[in-house]
């Protein structure tokens, strides 16, 4: 009995000591956002990797891994009880995958840290990869692709299909969710695998925000180490096609309504004076759910058309439910994209045609002084409320690290907006935005009508069921016969059935 304390003294002795060896992360693998006035503690560990990483044939590994780390059990508890413990502390932890990125996050009431803490890093470092586990996550992805994406949301599925036709033949050309075959063929194999690979201790930068201690810092720092070993991912720069000419896409289902989306890659990213210049610019032209922008006023103001009209120079995921924009959705490429809401069948080739006609007038034209006057007060206002939390701020200081932004991102929005002219917004119109080569996407019935219509550039009248303004009814007369040039060749048709595959 004697000597089975004295074994039982060292071998503890020994695992203490070889837990305070464990190296702390050096200052550029931690982020960190004190903010002492604030109860909560929010977590995000972002892996270097992401759908990009996707093994040809196993499209969505990377997705699902992520969901088996935090949607799935560990190796001390099932997930059912998880969700039994998470309940009472009011605490969460989830995942959101990119092409580039995977960030697990969570957040809870510093009261509730001791229980919360080594659920959350049971999930990252001792995840139990079950298969009844994988098997209800594929299920759920697969009735993503399979039915919710074709025929719940036709906004999302117009977005989706437009970065797949600009991306395909690169690691972004396939939803970040995968395919349909992919996800069936992924094994559990090739989830353990793609956590050993991606998952490492060198492939991953830790962020703690809130009203966290020095004691959680070294503690998270000495515990992530436990990751298996690796090395840092390599991601390569993606290269789209280049477009040539009017290219249009339109989905053929029973749709009631037309979603119409349009982009073309750009190879600006934010840290960049430009990228300011070109965020003001589309601010004034279609600011996601800014019913003063000019897109939105133009078709869904003036004319009635739909619900809203809408424009980035980054990738938006969710628009259809977020205000703002989100964050961990980085990404080295980005497209110029032109999202139009659901607008009546009969008038799809006219808002089309109205929709290319703006963006023609703002590349050609630039704006006014009293435009630029205009969006620039709005926007120095409207930043401020991009991140009203400290999870959220702690997200853009992980975008930060992504895309090495000089300071902060916010703070270098704000002051180029004290120093960008007029001058500088048209130089970055010219430079970057064109109206040429162009991708469409349009989610739509009668897809044959549509595709003669636009090939033939017949004439696209429209009536109101109410009266306009004679200035609208005269820009009609612009618009209906606006010429769109685009080649029969450059026009296919999909059928929603066969997207996704």
């Amino acid at each position: 009995m004697k000597y089975s304390k004295i074994i039982f003294i060292i071998i503890a002795s020994l695992m203490f000591m070889s837990y305070c060896s464990r190296p702390k992360l050096s200052a550029d693998r931690l982020v960190l956002l004190p903010v002492a006035t604030d109860p909560t503690i929010s977590f995000r560990i972002y892996f270097k990797t992401g759908s990009q990483d996707d093994p040809v044939g196993k499209e969505g590994l990377a997705y699902l891994t992520a969901q088996m780390l935090t949607a799935a059990a560990t190796e001390q508890d099932s997930y059912d009880e998880i969700i039994a413990k998470l309940f009472p502390l009011a605490a969460s932890y989830d995942a959101t995958v990119s092409p580039e990125m995977t960030v697990i996050y969570g957040r809870v009431h510093k009261d509730n840290l001791q229980e919360f803490y080594p659920l959350f890093t049971n999930a990252i470092l001792h995840p139990a990869f079950k298969e009844e586990d994988l098997t209800r996550l594929k299920s759920n992805v697969l009735n993503f692709l399979e039915n919710e994406l074709k025929y719940a949301n036709d906004e999302e599925l117009g977005k989706a299909v437009l970065y797949n036709e600009i991306f395909k033949g690169t690691g972004y050309g396939h939803l970040v969710e995968g395919t349909i075959s992919g996800i069936k063929a992924i094994t559990l194999d090739d989830i353990k695998n793609f956590y050993k690979q991606k998952f490492n201790r060198q492939n991953f930068v830790a962020g703690l925000g809130g009203g966290y201690s020095e004691e959680l810092v070294e503690r998270l720092s000495k515990d992530l180490a436990q990751l298996p070993r690796g090395k840092a991912n390599e991601i390569p720069k993606v290269m789209p096609y280049e477009i040539d000419g009017i290219n249009v896409t339109i989905v053929e289902k029973n749709a009631s309504a037309s979603a119409i989306s349009i982009g073309f890659p750009i190879s600006l990213t934010r840290g960049q004076k430009d990228w300011y210049a070109l965020a003001l610019a589309n601010s004034w032209f279609g600011e996601h759910r800014n019913s003063s922008s000019h897109l939105y006023q133009v078709i869904r103001a003036a004319r009635g058309l739909n619900y809203g009209d809408y424009s980035y120079i980054e990738h938006f995921p969710n628009g259809g439910r977020l205000q703002f924009p989100p964050v961990n959705v980085a990404r080295q490429q980005q497209i110029f994209e032109v999202w139009i809401r659901p607008v009546p069948n009969a008038t799809r080739h006219f808002v089309l045609r109205t929709a290319l006609r703006e963006l023609q007038m703002l590349v050609d034209n630039g704006l006014t002084p009293a435009q630029f006057d205009l969006t620039r007060n709005f926007l120095r206002k409207y930043v401020l409320h991009y991140a009203p939390t400290t999870m959220m701020r702690l997200g853009y200081a992980i975008d930060d690290k992504f895309y090495n932004v000089p300071g902060s991102h916010l703070e270098l929005f704000r002051n180029y907006l004290d120093s960008l002219t007029v001058n500088d917004i048209n130089r970055v119109l010219q430079n970057y935005l064109q109206y040429r080569n162009l991708q469409i996407v349009i989610v739509t019935n009668d897809a044959e009508s549509l595709k003669n219509a636009l090939v033939n550039n017949t004439p696209s009248p429209i009536s109101y069921s109410t009266p306009k303004p004679a200035t609208v009814l005269q820009e009609d007369k612009s618009i209906i016969n606006y010429p769109l040039n685009i080649k029969p060749e450059n026009i296919k048709i999909v059928k929603v059935e066969d997207l996704f595959l």
